[in-house]
């Protein structure tokens, strides 16, 4: 498996980007995923943007977002903190 992988309208991403970023296992970062400790958001890209798609991962204060093609390829990728873990702002 590549480390994005596109499956209609949803990705799939490697539990081992996800393990780097957060420093988990592989397989915590499994039963994290599964048990809602590690948020996700996927955003398709607009107008200039179009093609690309933001996935963004949040875990104990901090983020991962990627940046994908259509093809699931990743062409950026950065870690950053943020408040609370899980929360999305509203508007």
């Amino acid at each position: 498996m590549s480390d994005v992988e596109r499956n209609g309208d949803r990705f799939i991403v490697d539990a081992m980007v996800l393990a780097d970023a957060f420093g988990l296992s592989p397989e915590e970062t499994r039963t994290r995923m599964q048990g809602g400790q590690i948020a996700s958001l996927c955003e398709q890209g607009q107008d200039k943007d179009a093609g690309r798609w933001r996935l963004t991962f949040r875990h104990q204060g901090r983020a991962l977002r990627l940046t994908v093609d259509a093809d699931g390829k990743i062409i950026s990728k950065s870690t950053y903190p943020v408040g609370h873990q899980n929360t999305v702002a509203e508007a």
